[in-house]
């Protein structure tokens, strides 16, 4: 007899229906998957003849009935152990041991031999599917089912082993469906570094204010133990929570990647990821067969922290210019192609020179020519024409260090970075920011009067400026406009965008 049930596959970040179709018939014992399984669906059948077995049913290994699971669309690589409970589902139903209506739901979950159902990656992207395909009900192993219960319009039920899926199903007994308020699930606004434990560097954390208020990229350079890493770990503290929308896109990403943390279905607080320099670039961008998402899309609504920036391989720095520019990565491979979101905020930090002393007065610099020209070399022109604010990080004096610790201004620097989002938000009518302008809204929003017009052409036409560092010293003015909450972007505004854009020069 032939059974069909649902169940769903991941590609890429989104989710594909899939159909489990399962064939049984008399003949000598036999247990074939089809439709390019990989090595664990492969081994589906001997978790399913236990499992099987263990909820009080007779275990196909010991009839003479040839099955046969077919997983369709059959040119979709099939991954991973959550086609377990499907592929059982659909056994008992073909062999009719089972009864129970199947044309509306949507099986999910890995079986233990005992028949008690593991968890899964993946379970918001499988719920937004369910909805969008109006699939009223997906059955799930419970450690997954608040995940998928921060979807609403599907049914989402949570079962803990074989045996009570099938109960349910039979309706002997009753599950109720899982409801789930994300708020929640809001986090404490709790981090491991707060920009008041920064002493001095006064004007490193008014670039940082800035930088957070309109999500720019921001280059620290500075000898070691000046401050970077400290202030780059800050950068969270201050940045406004966000969205359930954003939060959504979030936990859709560390679910696929199985990085979700456990009693914590919603990630609500930004992420901040920060590799180590040796991190190649697949680690970095994405890659594998089939694609998954790296660093950059880890980093999706939240700060990529790269420290050491020029101990990084170079062609690893390079494969940033893009995902700075677009905003996602197209990851292409012989058979697979994979578009991943990645609107991160790069905030980077780099010595002058390799031992850190370029510059210093009272240390001297052991580096050669040719070592410090190689050392800078990695950061290269067209790379540095994406980053929007550079800082120089000096070193702190003995009495900035041991000096009582100021009033903390803090809240304050978090609610200027508010009102800065907030007004960003009216104006683009969405979560978007000043770094993501077009070419039209730049034209549209930051218009300058004819003093700044004469600083910025002094500027351009020296060469200090690209058509990418003018424009972007544009967004930067209309960011401290907004810190301001001036409605005109003014000389003062632009002088000061200057002044982050070509220090560094």
């Amino acid at each position: 007899m032939l059974a069909k049930v649902f169940s769903a596959a991941i590609v890429g970040l989104d989710a594909q229906l899939i159909e489990v179709e399962v064939e049984t018939s008399y003949g000598l014992r036999h247990f074939a998957i089809v439709g390019l399984p990989d090595k664990a669906v492969e081994e589906a059948k001997e978790r399913v003849a236990s499992a099987v077995k263990s909820s009080g049913f007779q275990s196909p290994n010991q009839q003479p009935v040839r099955i046969l699971v077919s997983l369709a669309p059959a040119d979709l690589k099939k991954e991973g152990s959550l086609y377990d409970l499907p592929i059982a589902l659909g056994y008992l139903l073909a062999a009719k041991k089972v009864k129970f209506e199947h044309s509306n739901r949507i099986f999910l979950g890995e079986l233990a031999l005992d028949g008690r159902l593991r968890p899964i990656k993946g379970v918001v992207s499988f719920a937004i599917a369910a909805k969008e395909k109006g699939i009223s009900e997906i059955i799930l192993p419970k450690e997954n089912a608040q995940e998928a219960a921060l979807i609403k319009g599907v049914k989402v039920v949570g079962v803990e082993n074989l045996k009570e899926v099938i109960d349910y199903l039979e309706g002997s007994k009753e599950i109720s469906s899982l409801h789930l308020d994300p708020e929640l699930w809001r986090s404490q606004r709790e981090y491991s570094m707060d920009l008041c434990y920064v002493k001095g560097q006064e004007s490193s954390k008014r670039a940082l204010e800035i930088a957070a208020s309109g999500d720019h990229n921001l280059l620290m350079t500075g000898p070691p133990g000046a401050g970077k890493t400290i202030m780059a770990k800050s950068l969270p503290s201050i940045l406004p929570p966000l969205e359930f929308e954003e939060a959504l896109e979030v936990t859709k990403i560390y679910s696929v990647a199985g990085l979700l943390p456990k009693n914590r279905p919603l990630i609500s607080a930004r992420p901040f990821r920060s590799p180590h320099h040796t991190s190649s670039e697949a680690a970095l961008i994405g890659g594998g067969t089939p694609p998954k998402p790296g660093e950059i899309t880890l980093s999706h609504r939240g700060v990529l922290f790269l420290d050491e920036f020029p101990e990084f391989h170079r062609d690893v720095l390079e494969s940033l210019r893009q995902p700075l520019e677009d905003r996602q990565i197209t990851v292409m491979r012989a058979r697979h192609s994979t578009t991943f979101p990645c609107s991160f905020q790069l905030v980077a930090s780099a010595n002058p020179c390799p031992c850190g002393n370029l510059g210093d007065e009272e240390k001297n610099c052991g580096c050669t020519t040719s070592q410090v020209r190689m050392y800078t070399r990695k950061m290269s022109g067209p790379l540095m024409d994406r980053v929007d604010l550079f800082i120089n990080v000096p070193k702190l004096k003995y009495e900035k260090l041991a000096a009582d610790q100021e009033k903390c201004s803090c809240e304050e620097t978090r609610e200027r970075v508010k009102s800065a989002r907030e007004i960003q938000k009216a104006r683009f009518n969405k979560t978007a920011t000043n770094s993501e302008m077009t070419l039209p809204q730049i034209k549209k929003h930051c218009q300058v009067n004819s003093s700044s017009s004469e600083l910025l052409k002094k500027y351009v036409d020296s060469g200090k400026l690209s058509a990418r560092g003018y424009h972007r010293v544009l967004k930067v003015a209309r960011t401290i406009a907004d810190l301001d909450n001036s409605s005109s972007v003014k000389y003062s505004h632009v002088s000061e965008a200057l002044m982050y854009r070509v220090r560094a020069d």
